[in-house]
């Protein structure tokens, strides 16, 4: 975490005593918080953590359609009361629907808020392990990534009722079911939603470091990687000479496959999954493999394609075919200056509150990728609005509780400061 730590916020005397060590520890110094909006915040803090703990408790892994009607039905009824029109698009190849409510403002500038509300954790997983506080954490699976910033939207947006600030154009917030497996139903709803806006904010949990306070501007993106050999099959004891063994022809292909990153670039591709054989006295017909590839630069896809099917063509095994694919996932978030923009907006901020934002680059891949419009100025992109914490996708993920009150501040700024630009 960057700059000053944050410590527990439980009253406004505390938050004062750690802003006046901000201004004189810390840089950039504090400059004059709003106040009303900080006020709110702290009085959100407990019922943004009761939020927390209900959408955790409750088993909505991706696919797990029961889990995911349920989070649905919480977040439709909680858009509706803040008064927004509300959308279900389905998403057919995995399940479960997007929600897209929109809430009709006063002014000019159309703003969109991200997340997604499925995790990775199979069904049982809230019941063996529910959300418990322990030692200034908040656990629970997906309490992270990212029902924290499923939590820190709804409240954002019951924040400025209260505060009856409308000085948006539009206000139109996506939870999406299917992230954790690629956005595969929500993806196209996702770019053709963020190309009307003037700029999206995606409420991932803080990413980089554990605990490290910071927004993410940059992210890479993902490709998939698949490797395929076909054999001939026979009897491993009586006749293996008639065979042809493409489990050996895979692992020659594996580590001749093993260079085609490129540390220059930063691109990454990582073989992760081997399968071949099922008969110990059987000459395995069939072997298989499948990578990850992380990349910044877009002309990688060919580059790495291309390498790949020249370098197969040299065989252990004679007579055996093998085949390379590489499919298409997420793009990256590259870096640029739109996003740079709000970053700084972002860090700004939190300087009201007397603390330090940081902004990274990370090698994962978000939904922030799809909503960037490559060709266009707008929409501009800001990840990582959620809560600080870390340790993702396991047992032991984690958000910190002190990080709450700042970042209710800091998304619902945000909305605020960015409805007021001049278009």
């Amino acid at each position: 975490m960057n700059g000053l730590p944050l410590k527990p916020l439980c009253c406004g005397a505390a938050l004062a005593v750690m802003f006046a060590a901000a201004s004189v520890n810390a840089e950039p110094v504090a400059t004059e918080a709003d106040q009303a909006v900080l006020d709110a915040a702290e009085r959100h803090e407990e019922p943004l953590l009761e939020t927390l703990e209900t959408l955790v408790n409750i088993d909505s892994g991706t696919t797990y359609e029961p889990g995911l009607a349920e989070v649905e039905a919480i977040l439709e009824e909680r858009l509706r009361e803040r008064g927004a029109e509300v959308e279900t698009h389905p998403s057919e190849e995995l399940g479960g629907n997007t929600l897209v409510g929109t809430l009709q403002g006063s002014g000019e500038r159309d703003i969109m808020l991200m997340i997604h509300y499925d995790t990775v954790f199979g069904e049982g997983t809230a019941s063996e392990r529910p959300y418990r506080v322990e030692d200034g954490r908040a656990f629970g699976p997906g309490v992270g990534d990212a029902k924290g910033g499923v939590a820190l939207i709804l409240h954002s947006l019951a924040i400025l009722e209260e505060l009856e600030y409308d000085g948006y154009g539009t206000l139109t917030v996506v939870f999406n079911p299917d992230e954790e497996r690629g956005s595969l139903g929500s993806r196209d709803l996702i770019q053709q939603l963020a190309a009307e806006q003037d700029a999206v904010l995606v409420f991932e949990p803080t990413l980089g470091e554990d605990g490290m306070d910071a927004v993410t501007t940059v992210t890479k993106g993902i490709n998939y990687a698949f490797l395929e050999v076909t054999g001939r099959a026979s009897h491993a004891g009586s006749a293996p000479e008639e065979g042809r063994n493409a489990v050996m022809e895979l692992s020659h292909q594996l580590l001749q496959l093993s260079e085609l990153g490129d540390p220059d670039k930063e691109t990454t591709l990582n073989w992760t999954v081997v399968e071949g054989g099922g008969t110990r006295n059987i000459i395995p017909e069939h072997a298989r493999a499948e990578g990850d590839m992380r990349y910044f630069e877009a002309d990688e896809y060919e580059r790495v394609s291309e390498e790949a099917n020249e370098i197969i063509a040299s065989r252990l095994i004679e007579d055996t075919d093998v085949e390379f694919r590489l499919e298409r996932g997420r793009p990256p978030l590259p870096e640029n200056p739109q996003t740079q923009e709000l970053a700084e907006t972002a860090k700004a901020i939190y300087a009201e509150l007397g603390l330090e934002l940081g902004a990274v680059e990370i090698g994962g891949g978000t939904d922030a990728a799809y909503a960037y419009q490559p060709d266009a100025e707008r929409p501009a992109v800001l990840e990582s609005l959620g809560l600080v914490g870390g340790r993702y996708h396991s047992s032991d993920e984690y958000v910190e509780l002190h990080s709450v009150v700042p970042r209710l501040y800091l998304a619902t700024r945000m909305i605020m400061a960015l409805s007021e630009e001049t278009p």
